[in-house]
């Protein structure tokens, strides 16, 4: 499974267990009645698209391990997201954000839809409620698909410490992200607006869309302990390069392929890598604009395209870039050291490795 077809292959079994655990949970839903049928719309309609980087880096975990590909190996890789759901949507919600992969945020269209039936009280909070509800009930099936997905329950004992640290240090670093963006930087250096910043995307976004992902396939899968170290160096670089990229995109990216307005991360006020190296790189005047700007919620085409311009001339994009690009050096270095356990015990599978060094430019490629 090395070429992009066979990485389309897998995203499609992906697929097809993540929409039938859906409709097996709307047969379980039934008792309730249709009033559940918006609730239910909202997981699949988010879950009908998306690049399944989660669910990749669990079932190539588990292949390093040596083990072998089965339906019920894809039902646990598909687990992933649902949890990925979980925190889009939640993060929809604290970041009013309208739109996630070129529709209407789950909130959003549950507001509508209060509108449109002329429903009594907010309309706001009530697609809030809708979509934190719809987030919960992700968390849930993210946990029945772990449990039932097949696999021997001695397995995936091995793999549930990590599924449950994956899924409290998220919420810590959703909190962190809420955080960072209430008390802002003042009186911070730039060192520390970049470990701030750095600390944010490890624990919302890096350790559970690459480290922990892949550590819970090798462990299911059964990687000896030793072999784990190097997998878990590769996650971290990874995935503090992934979301670098994704803060380019967010500023730079076309809405078209993001699924997302470019600028939303600026209207939200996002302390990013990026603003911390803008901040400290541009100019006085350029300096006052960025502070003027960001987290303005009526920020404009015309703002978002002359804060583009003032991180570009700054260098801050430039300085983004060889950080990625440190990262990814990183990450390869780690798949290097993993396939010097050429044989024995500690070895992890070649194809394998091969196909996470493949994943490593996919993950961070400039557009999205």
């Amino acid at each position: 499974m090395t070429s992009r077809t066979d990485r389309d292959a897998l995203r499609r079994r992906v697929q097809q267990a993540i929409d039938a655990h859906i409709q097996g949970s709307r047969a379980a839903l039934a008792e309730i009645g249709d009033d559940i049928a918006p609730l239910v719309d909202s997981v699949s309609r988010l879950l009908s698209g998306g690049k399944g980087l989660r669910a990749s880096f669990l079932y190539w975990g588990y292949r390093a391990a040596g083990a072998a590909d089965s339906d019920a190996l894809v039902r646990l890789s598909a687990s992933m997201e649902f949890f990925q759901a979980a925190a889009l949507l939640h993060d929809d919600v604290m970041d009013r954000s309208d739109t996630r992969r070129g529709m209407p945020s789950a909130h959003r269209a549950v507001a509508d839809l209060h509108r449109s039936r002329g429903w009594a009280g907010d309309d706001a909070r009530f697609g809030e409620g809708a979509a934190i509800l719809a987030g919960d009930l992700c968390l849930t099936w993210c946990d029945e698909l772990f449990s039932t997905c097949g696999l021997p329950a001695e397995d995936l004992v091995r793999g549930r410490g990590a599924f449950d640290l994956m899924r409290t240090q998220l919420m810590g670093g959703q909190f962190l992200d809420l955080l960072e963006s209430a008390r802002g930087w003042d009186g911070l250096d730039l060192e520390a607006r970049i470990a701030s910043a750095r600390n944010v995307i490890r624990y919302k976004s890096a350790k559970y869309t690459i480290e922990h992902p892949l550590l819970i396939g090798a462990r299911v899968g059964g990687a000896p302990e030793a072999a784990l170290g190097d997998l878990s160096a590769y996650g971290l670089a990874l995935g503090e390069a992934f979301q670098l990229r994704d803060d380019l995109l967010g500023v730079y990216g076309d809405p078209e392929a993001t699924g997302k307005p470019a600028g939303d991360d600026l209207r939200e006020g996002k302390r990013t890598v990026l603003v911390a190296l803008a901040l400290d790189l541009a100019g006085d005047a350029d300096r006052d604009v960025v502070e003027s700007l960001l987290g303005r919620e009526d920020l404009d085409e015309a703002g978002v395209h002359r804060l583009r311009g003032i991180f570009a001339d700054s260098g801050a994009v430039e300085q983004v870039e060889r950080m990625i690009q440190r990262r990814v050096a990183e990450a390869h270095e780690a798949l290097d050291r993993a396939r010097q356990q050429t044989a024995g015990p500690q070895a992890l599978d070649g194809d394998a490795l091969a196909v996470l060094d493949d994943l490593v430019d996919a993950s961070t490629a400039r557009q999205a």
